[in-house]
């Protein structure tokens, strides 16, 4: 488990302020932007994609998972790269890595060159992202300035999603399908120019690399998702369904061993020793995979029952982003005074409102009386959460841990995402089954000689009988995914619990010092003697033993 050791580079000065950090601001709020959006922006393409490289329903879902996983898998191991190469070239390299899959992504012909890439895709992600959200913390002071900060960090990953989908049918409607992949290249380019400019190196900090541990949680998580999205078309009883949820047991246990033996794990577990910060991480997983659950069923349903075009289809969410960013907004101009938990409780439930609105969803549904008041609530809830995740999450932890801080919040919601998304594309599979066997009689009974010859050929209902297939499993998707939601809820209302010190952290107070012998040390145990002579707060991960 041990790799590429370096050694201490001399601390890096904060940016100057004013002009300076904004810029660097926008420059690391792009990146971000650029990684978040691309998990959507193949959202409203996904109709065009299935039909150029044949996917089917279930197996679509993969175009997402592909890139969810490795970003979500490999995120641990990338939090680590930033801290111990230094955060400014690790987050060139990963924009370069992200640049060369859209490219290649672009250029597919089959579908597995598409996965390929969009797996891609994801290792540039995870090594980008974390670094990203780590470079905030070294170059903000806590308190207000960062809280700022933060802010717009938030209302850049959650509206991220929204503004996707608006650029994705943009794209599809006015180009190709293939664009909404091309369009990062220029992007992360400019990207790569800006950041020696604008961005200093940080500190670098002596380590290993758990690369075992990445190796195992990852395709631990790979074949779980697939376990269930291959039950949803072949039943739990498959021995290839069966295998894959054995072999991912197997893997994960490992995981799990590995890292609690490991004197540098890839994945921290003193983080989850705080009770808040495991509640936020619980949070995470359950609203990650509540939302994107929503826009890949909504996107289907829009485009493949209501017949909105994929410019219509993208816009139609462009309401969803405006709520997002706005309720974020707010969130993180009066958390300080209220603290994050009412903001926690309060989101999750619209949030579970809003889905539970849209499990009300059928084929007589239309945009305006079915399916924009749902989702205002629910983006409302969810601009709430991001935030006060955000911020609870990285609370209390040392500049020299952010970097994996954030990684383990970030794998939470990728994970969460793409598990959720195979639970609910399981849902929804059963559910199409079951009301396929009501609607292919009723089919067989009025269809025209022609259309029951397409039937045979393609195995596909045509509308209206189609339609009801296809309403009926997403509305059932909804179900769990209002489940999910109501989860978080009962985790912020129970799990978490506010501390006096948490409030003054976001107000911007002190907190007592210690020496840096006497505080934490690095993740995976570091010697505290090689630690900055700087102090740090005591409420950092607990002392090597």
């Amino acid at each position: 488990m041990s790799g590429i050791e370096s050694t201490p580079s001399k601390p890096a000065e904060a940016p100057e302020r004013g002009h300076g950090r904004g810029i660097a601001l926008l420059v690391i709020c792009s990146c971000q932007l650029m990684v978040v959006l691309d998990i959507t922006i193949v959202n409203i393409a996904l109709p065009h994609i299935q039909t150029a490289l044949g996917f089917s329903t279930e197996n679509l879902s993969w175009v997402i998972n592909a890139y969810t996983l490795t970003f979500g898998g490999l995120l641990l191991l990338g939090g680590r790269l930033g801290d111990i190469l230094g955060r400014r070239r690790v987050f060139m390299a990963g924009v370069l890595i992200f640049v060369l899959a859209s490219f290649l992504g672009g250029l597919s012909q089959e579908s597995w060159q598409l996965l390929a890439a969009r797996s891609l895709q994801g290792v540039g992600g995870a090594i980008a992202s974390p670094t990203a959200l780590a470079l905030i913390t070294t170059t903000f002071r806590e308190g207000p300035e960062r809280n700022r900060a933060f802010g717009v960090f938030a209302a850049v990953s959650a509206g991220g999603s929204a503004i996707g989908l608006i650029a994705g049918g943009v794209l599809v409607e006015w180009l190709d399908w293939r664009w909404v992949l091309f369009v990062n290249v220029p992007i992360g380019i400019l990207i790569a120019l800006a950041v020696p400019r604008c961005i200093r190196e940080s500190e670098r900090h002596p380590g290993h690399f758990d690369v075992l541990g990445a190796l195992t949680s990852t395709v631990g998580m790979v074949l779980l998702v697939y376990g269930f999205i291959r039950a949803s078309k072949d039943g739990w009883s498959d021995s290839l369904t069966l295998g894959a949820f054995g072999a991912a047991i197997v893997l994960l246990t490992a995981f799990i061993a590995i890292e609690s033996r490991s004197k540098q794990p890839v994945i921290p577990l003193w983080m989850f020793r705080d009770r808040n910060r495991a509640g936020v991480y619980g949070m995470m997983l359950c609203l990650a995979a509540a939302m994107f659950g929503m826009f890949f069923f909504l996107t289907l349903f829009v485009q493949n029952i209501l017949g909105f075009s994929p410019l219509r289809a993208g816009l139609s969410f462009l309401p969803v982003s405006a709520i997002i960013a706005v309720a974020a907004g707010f969130a993180s101009q009066f958390l300080p005074k209220w603290g994050p938990k009412p903001f926690m409780v309060v989101g999750a439930v619209l949030a579970a409102l809003g889905l539970g609105w849209l499990t009300m969803t059928d084929v007589n549904s239309t945009y305006v009386g079915g399916i924009l008041g749902p989702t205002l609530v629910f983006g409302c809830g969810m601009g709430l959460q991001f935030v006060s995740l955000t911020l609870m999450a990285l609370s209390g932890v040392a500049p020299r841990d952010s970097g994996a801080a954030s990684g383990v919040l970030n794998a939470h919601q990728q994970v969460g995402g793409s598990l959720g998304l195979s639970i609910l594309v399981t849902v929804f599979g059963t559910a199409s089954r079951n009301e396929a066997e009501d609607q292919v009689p009723k089919f067989l009974s009025q269809a025209t000689p022609a259309q029951q010859f397409q039937f045979r050929t393609t195995g596909q209902l045509p509308p209206p009988w189609g339609d009801q297939v296809l309403a009926s499993g997403i509305s059932s998707a909804f179900v769990v995914a209002a489940v999910f939601a109501v989860v978080a809820a009962l985790i912020a209302l129970v799990v978490i619990q506010v501390r006096a010190s948490d409030l003054e952290r976001l107000q911007g107070g002190t907190m007592p010092l210690v020496p840096a012998e006497e505080s934490a040390t690095a993740v995976g145990g570091a010697a505290s003697s090689a630690a900055p002579s700087n102090p740090v707060r005591r409420d950092g991960p607990p002392p090597d033993g």
